[in-house]
C-alpha cells in the first residue's frame, strides 16, 4: 500500500511533468524497495502501469486525498461484488481489487509529485485497507450462505458460515493491527520510526525464526489481503461449478473456503504475534 495523501494545501504545479520527471519524483527507489508497504503485485506490474494513470491525475484538480477516496470506494466495491452469486460476482471482485491497487499506487504518487504528503493521507489509506479487508471477509461468509432464505430454511447450516466470515474479518483486522501496534508502541516509548527493511524486522535466532523459515514453503499467511481473497473467491466459484456438475451441493467451494480460511487466519495471527515478540521491532 502507498501511504500518500495530504494534510496541507495543494501545491499545484503549472509545469506539466514528463514521464521520466514524474517517475523520478513519484516512484523514487526508497518507495520501490519497501519491504512491507509494497504489495507483491506492485513490483510485478502495478508500478509499471500506475505511473500513466498518475500522469493523467496530476493534470487535474483532484487532491491526493481525493484519489485515496476513490481507492476506498473501489475497495468497498470488491466486497459488494462478492454478494453477486456465481463466478461473475467473483470476477467483478477481482477486477475491483486490481482497480483499488492501481489507485492505491496513484494517491501516493500524486502526493509525492505535488509535495503534499501528510498524516491525513496515511490515515485515509489505513481506513481504506482496514474497511476493505474486513468487508471482504464478511462478504465471503455471506456469499457462502447463498440466498437469504437459507437463514430461515437451514439456520443450522447458515449461521456457522456467517460466524466463520465474521470471525475471519476480526482476525484479518487484528493481523493488520499488529503492525500498527508496533509503531504505536515504539512512538509511546520514544523510539525512532521502524525502518521498512528486512534488517529492522529480522528475527532473533531461535525456534520462532526456524518456524518462520519453514512457513515460507507454505505461505498461507499471505492470502488475507483483498487481492488474494478476491482471487480465492474466484477459485472457489470455479471449484463449485465443477463440483456441482459432478453432483456436489451448491456453494460447495464457497463454503469450504470460508471454513478453511478462518482457522488459517488464526494461525497467521499467532505466528505474526510471535514473530513480533521474537524480533528487534520493539527494542
Amino acid at each position: 500500500m502507498d501511504l500518500g495523501g495530504t494534510d496541507v494545501p495543494e501545491k499545484s504545479s503549472a509545469k506539466q511533468p514528463t514521464l521520466s520527471e514524474l517517475r523520478a519524483k513519484a516512484q523514487p527507489p526508497e518507495v520501490r524497495s519497501r519491504k512491507n508497504a509494497e504489495h507483491w503485485s506492485a513490483q510485478l506490474y502495478l508500478r509499471h502501469i500506475s505511473i500513466y494513470f498518475t500522469m493523467l491525475l496530476v493534470r487535474t484538480r483532484i487532491s491526493a486525498n481525493g484519489v485515496t477516496g476513490l481507492m476506498i470506494l473501489a475497495g468497498w466495491c470488491i466486497a459488494f461484488s462478492l454478494l453477486i452469486p456465481g463466478v461473475w460476482g467473483a470476477v467483478l471482485a477481482v477486477f475491483f481489487s486490481q482497480v483499488q491497487m492501481y489507485i492505491d499506487c496513484c494517491d501516493g504518487e500524486v502526493a509525492r509529485w505535488r509535495g503534499t504528503s501528510g498524516a491525513k493521507g496515511v490515515f485515509l489509506d489505513k481506513v481504506g485497507h482496514y474497511t476493505t479487508e474486513g468487508l471482504v471477509a464478511v462478504a465471503l461468509g455471506i456469499r457462502a450462505v447463498g440466498e437469504w432464505n437459507n437463514l430461515i430454511d437451514d439456520p443450522a447450516g447458515a449461521y456457522p458460515l456467517l460466524l466463520a466470515g465474521t470471525v475471519l474479518a476480526g482476525l484479518v483486522l487484528l493481523n493488520k493491527a499488529l503492525n500498527d501496534m508496533v509503531h504505536v508502541s515504539r512512538a509511546f516509548n520514544g523510539l525512532d520510526k521502524l525502518a521498512d527493511s528486512k534488517e529492522a524486522t529480522a528475527l532473533n535466532p531461535g525456534v520462532v525464526a526456524t518456524l518462520k523459515r519453514i512457513a515460507r514453503f507454505v505461505p498461507f499467511h499471505r492470502i488475507f489481503h483483498s487481492v488474494e481473497m478476491s482471487l480465492m473467491a474466484l477459485a472457489s466459484s470455479i471449484v463449485t461449478a465443477i463440483a456441482v456438475s459432478a453432483g456436489a451441493e451448491p456453494l460447495f467451494g464457497e463454503r469450504w473456503l470460508v471454513l478453511i480460511m478462518a482457522p488459517l487466519c488464526l494461525l497467521s495471527v499467532i505466528g505474526h504475534f510471535m514473530s513480533i515478540m521474537a524480533s528487534r521491532r520493539l527494542s
